[in-house]
This record gives C-alpha cells, structure tokens and sequence, in this order.
C-alpha cells in the first residue's frame, strides 16, 4: 500500500483497552482516537488487506471479536498490532493512524455497506 496520508502528528500516548477491545490513541496536537479494534483488523494497511492497489483490497468478514495479543514499536514511525486471529503483518504508521482517527465513521458505514452487498457478516462463522 502506498502511504498517501501525511500528518506531522506523533501519538503521546497508545493503550489498548482489551475489555472494550479498543486501541485509544493521543496525539501530540491534543486530539485522541479511540478506534475498535475490528476497525484495524478490517482496514490493515498489510498486503494482504489492501492488496497491490485499490482495486485488490480485501473485503475481511467475520472478526466482530477479535483483539489485540500485542503492539511492537516499528522504528519511530509506526507500530505493529499482533491481532489474536494471528494476523500481524500490517505496519500502521502514524499517519495512517491518524487518517483512521478522523474518517473513521466514513470508513466504518463503507466497509458495512460492503459486507452487506457481498452477502457477509462481522460475526465468526460458527463451526
């Protein structure tokens, strides 16, 4: 994924609410985020989300539950989120971050409406 988003905002603070299995995040502009963590899951800046271009990103159903095992530090530009369904390769910088923060409802409604048109859902498959 190419990184079009820019934002001269570095996070103060990053914590992970697992009982709300939300990621809050506080930049240095004073302006926080509290992002579910299925949001990040689904919106993964990874290959394997987003695909090679826009017309490759994934549609990833089923992950109402999932929750974060770990957040590792990438340089100083971005951290990496160890989700507990074992995907782990999506490098969130912090102005993709920020991005997510302040078009996160747009972003939400677009990936319901997609589910929707593809006949999917957020919640696990049973088995």
């Amino acid at each position: 994924m190419s990184e079009s988003f820019v934002t001269a905002h570095w996070p103060k603070e990053i914590r992970y609410v697992a009982q709300d299995k939300r990621l809050e995040v506080e930049f240095d502009d004073g302006v926080s985020f509290s992002y579910p963590v299925e949001l990040l899951r689904v919106e993964s800046p990874s290959a394997e989300v987003q695909g090679h271009g826009p017309s490759d990103k994934k549609i990833v159903a089923n992950r109402r539950h999932v929750g974060i095992m770990a957040i590792e530090p990438v340089g100083n530009y971005a951290i990496r989120i160890k989700f507990d369904d074992l995907h782990d390769t999506g490098i969130f910088t912090w102005p993709y971050l920020y991005h997510l923060g302040q078009n996160q409802t747009e972003i939400w409604n677009a990936y319901l409406a997609e589910l929707q048109a593809r006949g999917l859902s957020r919640d696990p498959e049973r088995r």
